[in-house]
């Protein structure tokens, strides 16, 4: 017979590197889970060493029983998301869960009761989950596409734990895809016109980054994201220490061909960014970068090989949305950076996303490029 099950506060250096441990032991025969490194993990989680906190707070628990470690999560209230119009997703009175796992429904049961609690004791009237943490990390429950493993900043989960949410009392809110596009043979006729009519119109430059000039660079493509985005729903903008801590992670896999910035009559008015899936380096390491993981990733970000690219992030100016410019815009960037994803890092297919179901523009772009759905990922609320 099972000992009683005992939910704690996370309060130590210590318990937070058993939080980051219990994924590893929980998915260990999960082939199509990735294990992060274990340093990364730490510091999503340190307040000391993640920018997102300067405007949010949160509550790490850990479930024990007999003896062991069964289960985690981690309740959190992020105020930006606040001070949103509830139309948009968030607003006053809605707190936040995420980085949950467990080995059975009842520790999971008594994990979000300990969640919810938290949140109500901090006047909080809505939780939303899984968000892991901001909404810029993991945010949705993996509910299809268990067969592969995800890309770069993108989650994982076991089968089970829909189930787990909703009997829970939890309703879909909001649902995320992902799109599978192969890329080594380029696009349909009709997208490749368009790319051709757009690149005989001298009011149009799809130009690289400069990887030289990079927080200018992030300056120009944050402008463009935080108006393309800002109807969006659960869109909150980055801070300046989540700019400065995204910059350190990301600008090792930041290459200047995979980056495009398109301008019209000088002005940029839209951006594509891609990036090798550095989960296919990162997988084989374990989490570890010691004794010699270190040395096979350097190697591997030197002259990355990938067989897959992300597109997490594209954006077009409010202002040209409506408008036929805007998706030749977007065939343009994704022509322009598939032909070096296939020819210099040897990819052969991309993934988009994730992408809002109600997004239908950029729906309507990838159905034109012949993607598919490969992952759905669902975001639940509760009222407490």
């Amino acid at each position: 017979m099972a000992s009683p099950l005992t939910i704690r506060p996370v309060l130590t250096k210590r318990d937070r590197k058993i939080f980051v441990d219990l994924p590893f032991r929980l998915y260990r025969d999960d082939p199509n889970w990735v294990p992060p490194l274990k340093g990364e993990a730490l510091g999503l989680i340190t307040p000391e060493k993640n920018g997102w906190y300067s405007h949010a707070k949160a509550q790490l628990f850990l479930a024990e029983q007999d003896g062991r470690v069964v289960g985690r999560i981690s309740a959190h209230i992020d105020t930006l998301a606040l001070e949103m119009p509830a139309e948009r997703g968030f607003g006053p009175g809605t707190g936040f869960w995420g980085l949950m796992d467990a080995e059975n429904e009842e520790q999971f049961t008594a994990l979000i009761a300990a969640a919810e609690g938290w949140l109500r004791e901090q006047g909080m009237t809505r939780a939303i989950g899984p968000v892991s943490q901001s909404v810029w990390e993991e945010p949705g429950l993996l509910i299809e596409g268990y067969d592969h493993p995800p890309t770069v900043m993108m989650g994982h989960a076991k089968p089970e734990y829909r189930g787990w949410v909703e009997r829970a009392g939890y309703l879909p809110v909001k649902t995320l895809y992902t799109y599978d596009l192969p890329i080594s043979d380029g696009f349909p006729p009709i997208v490749n016109r368009i790319v051709a009519s757009g690149e005989k119109n001298p009011r149009i430059r799809i130009r690289e980054v400069d990887k030289s000039k990079f927080m200018e660079e992030a300056e120009i493509i944050l402008g463009i994201l935080n108006d393309a985005w800002s109807d969006n729903w659960g869109f909150i903008p980055l801070t300046e220490p989540e700019i400065k801590d995204i910059g350190v992670k990301l600008k090792p896999i930041v290459f200047n061909d995979l980056i495009r910035i398109a301008e019209v009559d000088g002005r940029p008015v839209a951006f594509m960014i891609t990036l090798p899936d550095l989960n296919e380096a990162i997988k084989p390491l374990n989490g570890n970068l010691l004794p010699f993981g270190w040395a096979k990733l350097l190697l591997w970000l030197r002259r990355p090989k990938a067989r897959t690219m992300r597109v997490p992030l594209m954006g077009v100016l409010k202002e040209f949305q409506s408008t036929r410019l805007a998706s030749q815009l977007a065939f343009m960037m994704i022509e322009y950076i598939r032909r070096p994803s296939v020819a210099r890092y040897g990819a052969s297919r991309a993934e988009i996303g994730w992408v809002l179901d109600d997004n239908q523009g950029m729906r309507s772009i990838a159905d034109a490029i012949d993607s598919k759905i490969n992952k759905v990922y669902q975001v639940y609320a509760k009222t407490l």
